[in-house]
Parts: structure tokens; C-alpha cells; sequence
């Protein structure tokens, strides 16, 4: 394999090619109510080639190595039709590297019938309490094998392994319905999806009690998020605004998203970082062939960085952050996050409580949306916060503001990091889901407009 991505390479005549070949084995058990949906394993197995020449990049993929050539061809020759300008790739060290995941409970080992039964288990849990009425419970792992080479040198095989575990209940009372959900994914091995007992009984709980919970009243309330929202506010709210391939070509957000400019109080630091093992956000080498990196995007309240490609980097005068990323080989690496965060402080949830006389704890995301610097956001679930404690749950809460505000309204950061994956992922340029991580701690914002009854 070796030699024949060589030869390939050496047949380019363009300003830089690269190639990259995968394969992927997925096992996936799905129940729909008392159901089971789907049960079994398939495998790809294909590549892609990219060339760049003048600014102009050629792509074409490939399912049988036989192509290689022929697509190299391709990629070249469309990558020569379009180039107009100058190639600028920042510099990135070529790397001759074989990464293997060795797991002591590789999910690859264990029999697809005892992955059925742990499924069936957690289904079981949920359709069998009174008031639920129906069920979603999946389980996956995937196991992917990258080659990736370049005309620089590089010569990367990687190995990764996901699993995960994804379970919802759907309770009714009259007219009302209500849903709860929970999922969990990583790259630490079979033990992510053992265990969930309490996470099931959790969502089963949940599901219920929100029939009875009351509508939230629209207003403007201090909101308390716990880890689970951070993180999405974190990716979803910022993240998204960190990606250089959004900020170099928009003027707008170029000089919203200037280095230097100060967002927060200096308690406020955001971090994307794709070298946390364990992590479903973990990787060693993106799909350009460069190392996974911590970066800081926001640190003491100022924006110092944002994630790289090669080629945004290579257009800002920057450096690549190892972020670029791409779901499969049909489809070419953009710039996307790996795992981000909010980082703790020494604030304990019980102070940051005690203070609020009138708000809202919101935990997890039900779903939301972001258009540049707006967001909206749909809890899962909600509690208002009455005299520094806890109070009833509420439901139909909806967080949305300016992000940039937002950050700048963040008074109390928690002692408390903790982050989350799960089998779905993120989506951008039509590439879906994406493994990705994100958390943080408890975090309370003063003045969050909430939209409700």
C-alpha cells in the first residue's frame, strides 16, 4: 500500500496533493419502542485525493485503491482549471507516524449478541414504567482506520474507536407530550455503555415529571447552566465563530472576531482541545495530517486564537491548530472543533445558587440555533431557582441573546469541569455528525432574556 500511494503521489503536478484512504466498521443495535429496528455491522472502504495548484483546490474520491491514479489525475487536473492566484498552506512539519488504539475492553471483542442485550436492557428499563409510552434506545461503535499522505513527506496511520450508548422516553398525559433523552460516547472502550442504569431511571424520571411541570414565564432572568449547556453554548454559541473558514471571508465577523478584543471578565477562558483521550472529540492527527492541539480561543476574557486548516491559517498569517476535519472520505476536510469547553474556576454550585433570589437552572439542550452572534436555545429541562435553592421544574424554556453580551454577563464560573460526547455529532457544510466533546462547568449569567408563556 505503501509504494502504490507513493507512485500516486509522485505522478501530481500540482503546487501540493495529498491523499487519504479509510476504512470503517460500524455496529450499531436499534430499538424503536418494543422493536428492535436494526441490528448488524457494515463496512467502507475508500479515499480521496486533494490537490492544490495557484489557490485552486482539485477533489476527487474514490472505493477501490485501484482508482488511485486515475483520481490523482482528476484532482490535478481540476485543481489546475481553477487556480488563479497563489497556493498558501501554512507550514506544518511532516509527520511519519502509526497510531494504533489499544483499549482493554475493545468494543471490536465483544460479541454482537451481549451489545443486543445491553440495548435491550436499558429499552426494557424504560418501556417497562407505568405512564411512558414509548422508547429510543441505540447502541454504535465505529472502528476507523486512516492513511493519510502528502508531496511534503507526511505518512500518518491512524486508528480510532467510538461507542456510545443513546436512550430517550416519550410520556403523555392528555394533550401533553414530553420527551427526555440522554446519550454518551467516547473513545475509552466498551465500559462507556456500561452501567447507565441510573442515567435510564434518570431520563425515565425526567420525562414524567415535566408532564406535570409548569409552563416558564417569558422574561429576563439570571440563568445557572450546568455542565451540559456550558458545553453547548461553548460549541455552539462561540465555537462556531472561532472557525477561520467563517471569519476570513466574512468582513463582518473578521472584526467582530479580532485578536485582542477583550469578551468576558478575566475568570473567562474557552478551549477547544482534541488531545483529551478518552474524549469522543479525541484525535492525533486531523485529516490534513497535522497533530491535534490545545487551543485557547478566549483566555482572561480576551480573544487570543481560532481554529485552523492549513490554508485559513496560511491566509490570516497564522498557525494551523490541527482542525481540520472531515466525516468520511467523500467528502473534503473544513475547519471544525474537536472538544470545547469553558474552563472551571473555585465557584461551588452551592454558592453560585445561594446568590440568586429569582432564577432559572437550566440542564442539557433539547436543541437550538445560531445565526452569527444570535442564539437560541431549548432547555431539557429547567428548575427555578427561589432563595437560593431549587425549586419546582419548569418546562418550554428557551435561552437566546447576543453571544457576545452573553460572555460578558458571565459572573460565576464553577470548580466543576465536565465533559460530554455522544453518538451524535456536529454539523456544518453538509457534513454530519461530526465526533465531537464539549462541556464545562457550572456557569451563571446574569440578564438572559427567556422566552416562554
Amino acid at each position: 500500500m505503501d509504494q502504490i500511494v507513493k507512485r500516486a503521489l509522485g505522478q501530481g503536478n500540482t503546487d501540493y496533493l495529498e491523499v487519504r484512504l479509510e476504512e470503517r466498521v460500524t455496529t450499531s443495535v436499534t430499538f424503536q419502542g418494543q422493536e428492535l429496528e436494526a441490528i448488524g455491522s457494515s463496512t467502507s472502504r475508500g479515499g480521496n485525493v486533494r490537490a492544490l495548484h495557484k489557490g485552486g483546490w482539485g477533489f476527487a474520491s474514490f472505493n477501490t485503491v485501484e482508482e488511485l491514479e486515475t483520481k490523482v489525475a482528476e484532482a490535478c487536473k481540476a485543481a489546475r482549471l481553477v487556480g488563479r492566484g497563489k497556493s498558501r498552506l501554512a507550514p506544518a512539519k511532516p509527520a511519519v507516524d502509526t497510531r494504533k488504539a489499544e483499549l482493554p475492553d475493545d468494543p471490536r471483542k465483544v460479541p454482537l449478541a451481549e451489545k443486543e442485550a445491553q440495548a435491550r436492557r436499558y429499552n426494557q428499563m424504560i418501556l417497562g414504567t407505568p405512564g411512558i409510552i414509548s422508547s429510543g434506545t441505540t447502541y454504535r461503535d465505529v472502528h476507523l482506520r486512516q492513511i493519510f499522505a502528502n508531496t511534503e513527506g507526511s505518512a500518518i496511520d491512524e486508528e480510532r474507536i467510538y461507542c456510545g450508548a443513546a436512550f430517550s422516553a416519550v410520556a403523555k398525559d392528555g394533550s401533553t407530550v414530553q420527551q427526555a433523552h440522554y446519550t454518551t460516547g467516547g473513545t475509552k472502550g466498551f465500559a462507556t455503555v456500561q452501567g447507565l442504569e441510573a442515567k435510564v431511571e434518570s431520563v425515565v424520571k425526567d420525562t414524567l415529571e415535566m408532564l406535570k411541570a409548569e409552563r416558564m414565564a417569558a422574561g429576563t432572568y439570571t440563568v445557572v447552566m450546568d455542565p451540559k449547556m456550558c458545553g453547548v453554548f461553548a460549541h455552539e454559541a462561540f465555537g462556531h465563530l472561532s472557525e477561520s473558514d467563517f471569519i476570513y471571508e466574512n468582513e463582518k465577523l473578521k472584526k467582530m472576531m479580532t485578536l485582542g478584543t477583550r469578551f468576558g471578565g478575566d475568570h473567562l477562558s474557552i478551549v477547544d482541545d482534541a488531545t483529551i483521550a478518552g474524549e469522543r472529540g479525541f484525535y492525533h492527527y486531523d485529516e490534513e495530517g497535522v497533530p491535534s492541539h490545545k487551543n485557547y480561543l478566549i483566555r482572561d476574557g480576551v480573544l487570543v486564537g481560532r481554529l485552523h486548516s492549513r490554508e485559513t491559517a496560511g491566509k490570516m498569517g497564522e498557525q494551523p491548530t490541527g482542525s481540520a476535519r472531515a466525516i468520511g472520505f467523500q467528502h473534503p476536510p473544513i475547519v471544525r472543533m474537536g472538544c470545547t469547553y469553558i474552563e472551571p474556576r473555585d465557584w461551588t454550585l452551592e454558592r453560585m445558587l445561594g446568590e440568586v433570589d429569582d432564577g432559572i437552572y437550566v440542564a442539557s439542550a433539547l436543541g437550538g440555533m445560531t445565526e452569527m452572534e444570535m442564539f437560541t436555545f431549548s432547555a431539557m429541562k429547567a428548575y427555578r431557582i427561589v432563595k437560593g435553592r431549587l425549586g419546582p421544574m419548569v418546562r418550554d424554556v428557551i435561552l437566546s441573546g447576543n453571544v457576545f453580551e452573553t460572555l460578558k454577563r458571565i459572573d460565576a464560573i464553577g470548580n466543576d469541569l465536565s465533559l460530554h460526547g455522544g453518538l451524535g455529532g456536529c454539523g456544518k457544510g453538509g457534513q454530519a455528525p461530526l465526533p465531537v466533546s464539549h462541556g464545562g462547568p457550572h456557569v451563571r449569567i446574569r440578564n438572559v432574556v427567556i422566552g416562554g408563556r
